[in-house]
Formats: C-alpha cells, sequence, structure tokens
C-alpha cells in the first residue's frame, strides 16, 4: 500500500510532540526489547550459565540495529511477532542465537518493555506538568488580587480573585503530578517470572537454585532502574497496573478540561482570551470571531484519554487465570494513544496559559454590574446600625434588587444604590456609607491572601519535589 493510501493517527501527525512519538516508536520498542534480552544474558552468564564471551559481545553490539524490513520478513513466515525479533537478533549475532531468550517467555519482553515504556512515558509527562504549574503560577502571581466575579451555577455569586481561580486549575494539575510522581516511583517490574509466573524454567536453568532465580530477577530489573519487581504474577504482569496508569492520564484529562472550558465560558464573556496567532482563523464564513480553538481542542483530546480509562478497566477485569490474549489488541492501541493524547493536551494547556490575556476592563464593568447585588447584605447592616428594622429593610432591598434585575436585563444600567438612597426606609442611612461599601476589594474575602499562601507553600513545595523531572524537549512544539 502506497503512503498516501495509508491511514495515520491524528494522534501523530496533528497532536502529539515528537518526544512522546519517539518512546512509543516501534523502533524504540524493539530496541528496548534487545536490551532486555542482553539483560537477560548478561545476568544468567553472571549467575552461572554457560553462555560465551562471543555470543555476548555480538549480542552488545548489534543492540540498537533492528532492521524494521528483516523483522517484517521473519513475521509474515512465523506469524509471531516476538519470534521474528529473536530470529532477526539471532541473524545479527550468530554465537548467541542458542541462548537468545533462554527460559523466558513473549511476555518477559513485551510486558517488561510496556513497562519500561510506560515509565519513560511517565517522566516526559511529568516535565509537561510542571510546565503548566509553572505557567499558571506566574498568571496567579500576577493577578493574585484582580476582584473578579465569581460564579455557582454559571450565575454571579460573590467575589473571587482571578489570580485564587487560577489556583483552582493548579491545584488539580498538582494532585495529578503527585499521582504520576508516585507511579514512577512505585512501579513494579514484571520481571523473569516465566510461562505462567512459576519461574519453572529459570528454576531447571539454575539446577533448582531458588537463590539464583531471585537474583536473576532482581538483577535484571536493577538494570533498567526498577526497585523492586512485581511479587507474582501470571504469564503476565497484573492488568491492575495498566488500569492505574490510564486512571492517573484519566485524572489529567479531568483538570485539563475543567481549565479549558472554563477558559471558554470565560472568553464567552470576554475577560479572558487565550492566545491567538497573528494569521490565525477562527471561522472559514465569519472573518470576526476568534473562537477558543486550543481550549476546545483539549476538551476534546480529554474526552478520548477518559473513553480510554474504561478500556483498561474491562481489560483487567476479564484476564482469564493465568493469561488471555484478548488484552493484546486492546493495549497496544489504549496505551501509547492514551499518552499521546495527554502529551499533546498538556503541550496545549502549557502554551494556553503562558498566553492568556486578561481583559481588565470587561472584567471591572462585570464587577461593577454586579457589585450593587453584592452589596445588599452590608447595606442591610447599615439600614439596622441606623434604627431600621432589619426584616422590613430586607423586604424593601428584596423589592428593589428584583426590579434592578429585571431593568438591567433589559440594558438599564444598575441603579439600586439610588433607589434605597431615595426609599423612606434608608433616610437615615449616609449616602456615602452606601457608596463605600462597593468597594470590591471589601468582598473578596482571604482570596488575594489565599493566592499567596498557596503559591508560597504547597506550589513552591511540590516543584521542588518534582525538581528531578524537570526538563527541556522540544525547543518549540506545534499547538
Amino acid at each position: 500500500m502506497s503512503e498516501p493510501d495509508r491511514y495515520e493517527t491524528p494522534l501523530a501527525t496533528r497532536y502529539a510532540s515528537p518526544a512522546m512519538q519517539r518512546v512509543w516508536s516501534e523502533h524504540h520498542r524493539s530496541l528496548t526489547w534487545r536490551r532486555l534480552w542482553v539483560a537477560l544474558a548478561e545476568t544468567q552468564h553472571a549467575l552461572g550459565l554457560a553462555i560465551p564471551d562471543e555470543a555476548l559481545r555480538q549480542m552488545r553490539a548489534r543492540v540498537d540495529h533492528a532492521d524494521p524490513a528483516e523483522v517484517r520478513r521473519h513475521e509474515a513466515r512465523l506469524r509471531h511477532d516476538v519470534m521474528a525479533h529473536i530470529h532477526h537478533f539471532g541473524d545479527q549475532a550468530p554465537a548467541a542465537r542458542p541462548f537468545l531468550h533462554l527460559g523466558a517467555t513473549s511476555a518477559f519482553v513485551t510486558d517488561n518493555a510496556d513497562l519500561i515504556l510506560m515509565r519513560e512515558a511517565i517522566g516526559l509527562l511529568l516535565s509537561r506538568l510542571i510546565a503548566v504549574v509553572r505557567a499558571q503560577t506566574e498568571f496567579a502571581t500576577r493577578h493574585w488580587a484582580t476582584p473578579t466575579v465569581a460564579y455557582t451555577h454559571f450565575q454571579p455569586a460573590q467575589l473571587t480573585t482571578v489570580g485564587k481561580r487560577a489556583t483552582l486549575w493548579l491545584q488539580d494539575f498538582l494532585f495529578d503530578a503527585m499521582t504520576l510522581q508516585r507511579l514512577w516511583q512505585e512501579m513494579p517490574f514484571r520481571g523473569c517470572k516465566g510461562t505462567t509466573g512459576t519461574q519453572a524454567s529459570y528454576l531447571e536453568l539454575f539446577n533448582g537454585d531458588h537463590a539464583k532465580v531471585q537474583e536473576l530477577d532482581r538483577r535484571v530489573a536493577a538494570a533498567f532502574h526498577f526497585a523492586r519487581t512485581i511479587p507474582v504474577s501470571g504469564q503476565t504482569y497484573t492488568r491492575k497496573i495498566d488500569s492505574w496508569v490510564l486512571d492517573a492520564l484519566g485524572g489529567i484529562a479531568q483538570s485539563s478540561a475543567k481549565f479549558s472550558t472554563d477558559l471558554r465560558l470565560l472568553q464567552h464573556e470576554g475577560e479572558i482570551l487565550e492566545p491567538v496567532e497573528r494569521d490565525q482563523v477562527g471561522s472559514s464564513a465569519m472573518p470576526y470571531k476568534r473562537n477558543p480553538m486550543r481550549s476546545e481542542r483539549i476538551t476534546s483530546l480529554a474526552r478520548h484519554i477518559l473513553s480510554q480509562q474504561a478500556s483498561a478497566h474491562h481489560t483487567a477485569a476479564t484476564q482469564w487465570l493465568e493469561r488471555t490474549l484478548d488484552d493484546s489488541a486492546v493495549r497496544r492501541l489504549a496505551i501509547p494513544e492514551s499518552f499521546l493524547a495527554t502529551d499533546a493536551i498538556l503541550v496545549l494547556c502549557s502554551n494556553v496559559a503562558s498566553g492568556l490575556e486578561v481583559i481588565e476592563p470587561v472584567v471591572r464593568r462585570n464587577v461593577v454590574r454586579v457589585m450593587p447585588f453584592m452589596a445588599t447584605e452590608r447595606w442591610l447592616m447599615l439600614g439596622v446600625a441606623a434604627g431600621g428594622d432589619r426584616q422590613a429593610l430586607h423586604e424593601v432591598i428584596r423589592r428593589h434588587a428584583w426590579a434592578v434585575s429585571d431593568a438591567v436585563a433589559q440594558g438599564a444600567p444598575n441603579d439600586l444604590i439610588d433607589r434605597l438612597a431615595k426609599d423612606p426606609a434608608f433616610a437615615a442611612v449616609d449616602v456615602a456609607a452606601l457608596r463605600a461599601e462597593l468597594d470590591p476589594t471589601r468582598y473578596i474575602g482571604r482570596a488575594a491572601q489565599q493566592v499567596t499562601e498557596f503559591l508560597d507553600g504547597p506550589v513552591s513545595s511540590s516543584l521542588e519535589a518534582l525538581r528531578p523531572f524537570e526538563a527541556t524537549h522540544e525547543a518549540s512544539v506545534t499547538v
């Protein structure tokens, strides 16, 4: 089939970064398999198996020289991907042919490689999360005390600050980073467990020496920087691990969708705009439009990740006894695609958070529009202090407030303060005192202080703990 006629996943062609694509490339996977075979043979040799030095030398010399075309040629004949790779490696390292894959089953390379690749991909995602956290931290710092309307049910409620709202996004991403960091640290290796997890083949190779079998398991894991192996397994590691991983990616999807959906609502209100390129087209039919395209893409990709999360749950729930192969095809799709999509949305989130534009005149106008309603409780207290009846004053305020709400809905200005000032029930209250209560900073509570406390405390300490994962990848990723 010619290349123009071949389907390619948009996750690779449009969305995911080159760095994440390299992790899940067939080439990288095949080289990981080879390194596993080399580590197995080297460790078996070190523990006393008669594997010649020349066999190890040839394996090391050819470990990075897999030829995809040769693998495909073998697989067309053998109808088995692992055996195709073994035959190709054996062709390149003939002295090692009798010792390749000794005592192992296919899951030795497939499952251990999946764990290696997932942990490598988790490390990349952690660096992406750090970038998002830093961008949102800078945004929250700039707008820590800027009053804005807070909403419940997307109806004006009280005031908060722009920075405080940003901390809500930031906290979710910090939780995700903590979850991924824990996964990276605690993920076990499958190790050398044999055909059904009993290690029978290795026990036979080492003439019944249980200690050497255990040491083989430990050393091969250590060669790939895993602190431990899974205590027990069938032929494969428990698919609960895949479920944990995709749950963590689903958590990032949730946080990203919350962030992007909020931005779409705020862009509709005209308060905050996502970044836009100079020549960006918003609509083929409506040239004036500036659509929140990146935020919409985040929401869309997050939906895909959440759908993949369910497949991991079903796979873990339907494993038969020591293994079944009905997990193979779905895992080939769900695991890489979930990582590619998560990578894509974190690149987008970092880009969007770094370029958010707060339209402060609009933010202030919306605050001014609702401030008279926010001040009603304080005005009630002023009326009582001037000798009024609390219940009677409440009814006066309620009646005027509802009338003003109807008028504002028709485009009239909010003149609630003028109406109250003219009402006999408030005759004893100084109008200047009523106007003083319209200062927005009186209504943000501890929002500004919460921002600085959060950024100086949990955010700062979390970034310090995550510092080992911070890295610079591609200089530029198209979003």
